[in-house]
């Protein structure tokens, strides 16, 4: 039972207890008084009818009458005359009880009507006694009509003050409410600061409550700022703050091989030639500012679609930049020549040249060896051009569609024809058993053609403001296959679908029209989204836990200054990006990385789950670290 139910309780308890004191108090406290008044009566009208006897003559027919007169013109129960011997001389006796109280009330408040006595004389000797007894009924009349008088009053003062008690309670409850959603907040890892009220008892648990959360809040924010050092000490280069080699490589390794990563790109390599004769007539310092100004040139392209691309500086003079979904190779390396340029003049070296430029686009599935033996190859030619020129390397294959009415025509007519399809990748724990399995679509584009991933066709739907609908598709195919398959389905929601506040309500429909499965369901959301659009995710978490849904983030691992925001979302889940993943029995370093996030999500209850995992000695280091579910090739291979 609730605290404000066993407030209103006590409230209805006590007021009941002191009505019925009261009640019964006044009921017998009045029924002794009308006891002393009937006495009292009776008393009087004794001596009166003794009086007028007494002074009358004694005969039988007169006193007779005169008896009967006063028992007909009072209230009487019995008037009787008897002699010194106790004979009677006359009587009256009321034989009827017309009494219009319940008998209950006469049995529980009884008013006894004692008899008033008085003695009648003839001349100096004693004629008799008279006995008078009034009738109790109108005694009692009196007494009900009292009761329910108090009845009425009590009622009446019942209802103002379950009024006035109800604007208190409401008051209290308020703050009471506050503290109850706090606390249930923490338990689903909601960390939630609320205002402290007047009240001295809840103002107390409040207090402590906003304390809890701070410290856990803080905690975490200093965990992720010491993530986020550590991280940038070993993957980023300190001169120019781009990716260094090894996390370039791991991250292009794995958006090659990802398929919901972008389908093609262009990978871009630019070397400084003459660094060190540069270095000597600049200085190192001088030098060190225009490897920077570099460093922001490729920032600048990297801003346009800072989620996909990434820039590095794989050693000395020698810079990349990996561009998904870019589709002019040409454009993007004069746009990055023109940008150098600038800062560089060849002033500082004479005619010689200060970089070289190669670029290659790129397909899903190449390898990274390939692709950077291909980069090299067009540096060379770049570098036989002459000072500060650029190369490009044209790739052969054809595009699935050509401009973005084709797209949308394609992507339309697959969703009307119902040609889209999930693919199920297990997620499984330490031991093997399975946590959900990952929803992965397909779509077949055209008739005659392959099923293509998401990779393939979702940059495409973002740009053509399909993905919500695509997403919507998704998910209605996640819970019909709920009805079939006996575990929990995890399904990727993209970040312009979160969004859209209006796939918001789209989806709360879908989910209420299967209110019995989506306990099943898991979603999930890049980490770029979730950060980019904050406000938005918040409104989702709260949309879907009305559903009994789980909810996670993908691709975590990037961007770490940021993670403490998440300490109010309430989430269950989060998934390491593969870059992180990859190779890490060798790799101390993102080692390092995993233990942290490990310790810091399980301090607040939220699992961990590794991507992209290709053998054992990655799944046996991964659960060292504390790793809480794993998928990848090496884990559906084991299934």
């Amino acid at each position: 039972m609730s605290l404000v139910r066993q407030l209103w309780l006590a409230v209805v308890l006590i007021t009941t207890i002191v009505f019925a004191g009261s009640f019964l108090v006044s009921m017998y406290s009045a029924s002794s008084y009308l006891e002393q008044q009937l006495l009292r009566k009776n008393l009087d009208n004794a001596s009166s009818l003794a009086l007028s006897i007494s002074q009358l003559s004694k005969d039988p027919v007169t006193v007779d009458l005169l008896v009967a007169a006063q028992f007909d013109n009072g209230h009487y129960q019995s008037i009787t005359i008897t002699d010194p011997q106790g004979g009677t001389i006359a009587s009256r006796v009321q034989d009827r009880n017309d009494a219009d109280v319940p008998e209950w009330f006469v049995r529980t408040f009884p008013i006894r009507s004692l008899p008033g006595k008085a003695l009648v004389t003839d001349g100096w000797k004693q004629y008799g006694t008279v006995t008078v007894i009034s009738h109790n009924r109108f005694a009692y009349h009196a007494l009900w009509k009292q009761g329910l008088a108090m009845l009425a009053w009590f009622t009446v003062i019942a209802l103002g003050s379950g009024l006035i008690g109800m604007l208190v309670l409401r008051g209290i409850r308020r703050p009471l409410n506050a503290v109850v959603e706090q606390a249930e907040a923490v338990t689903e890892r909601r960390f939630l600061s609320i205002g402290e009220p007047r009240i001295p008892e809840l103002k107390s648990v409040a207090h402590a409550m906003n304390r809890m959360v701070e410290r856990i809040r803080n905690m975490f924010a200093e965990e992720a700022r010491e993530l986020e050092t550590l991280q940038h000490r070993l993957n980023f280069d300190a001169v120019t703050g781009l990716a260094n080699r090894d996390y370039f490589l791991s991250r292009v390794r794995e958006k090659l091989s990802g398929e919901t990563e972008a389908a093609t790109g262009v990978l871009l390599l630019l070397r400084l030639a003459n660094l060190a004769e540069l270095n000597n007539r600049l200085g190192r310092v001088e030098t060190d500012a225009q490897l920077h100004n570099i460093a922001g040139d490729f920032a600048q392209i990297v801003a346009v679609m800072p989620e996909e691309r990434l820039a590095a500086r794989l050693n000395g003079s020698d810079f990349a930049l990996f561009a998904p979904n870019a589709d002019d190779a040409e454009t993007l390396a004069r746009q990055l020549a023109e940008s150098i340029s600038q800062p560089l003049s060849p002033a500082a070296l004479g005619p010689r040249a200060i970089f070289q430029i190669g670029a290659v686009p790129y397909h899903r599935g190449d390898q990274i060896g390939e692709l950077l033996g291909a980069a090299d190859q067009a540096l060379a030619v770049a570098e036989n051009k002459g000072a500060n020129a650029w190369h490009v390397l044209t790739g052969t294959q054809l595009p699935i569609a050509s401009g973005g009415h084709a797209w949308r025509e394609l992507l339309t007519n697959a969703l009307d024809d119902a040609r889209i399809k999930l693919v199920l990748f297990p997620v499984n724990d330490a031991r093997g058993h399975e946590i959900h399995q990952e929803c992965m679509v397909r779509l077949h584009a055209k008739t005659n053609g392959d099923w293509l991933t998401a990779g393939d066709f979702m940059p495409m739907a973002v740009r053509l403001d399909l993905a919500s609908t695509i997403d919507l598709v998704v998910v209605r195919q996640a819970l019909d296959l709920l009805t079939i398959e006996p575990g929990d389905l995890a399904v990727n929601l993209s970040a312009e679908s979160m969004a859209d506040w209006a796939f918001h309500n789209k989806l709360a429909e879908l989910l209420r029209q299967h209110g019995s499965s989506t306990g099943r369901l898991w979603f999930e959301v890049p980490e770029y989204g979730a950060f980019d659009e904050y406000e938005a995710l918040r409104e989702l978490c709260r949309v879907l836990k009305q559903f009994g849904c789980k909810i996670g983030i993908e691709h975590i691992g990037h961007r770490f200054d940021e993670i403490q925001n998440l300490t109010e979302l309430g989430l269950d889940y989060l998934k390491i990006d593969a870059s992180l993943v990859r190779d890490i029995a060798q790799n101390e370093d993102n080692q390092k990385i995993l233990k942290g996030l490990c310790h810091m999500a399980h301090g607040i209850g939220i699992l961990v789950i590794a991507v992209g995992v290709e053998n054992q000695a990655e799944q046996s280091t991964l659960v060292e670290l504390g790793v809480d579910g794993l998928t990848g090739p090496f884990i559906r291979a084991a299934v």
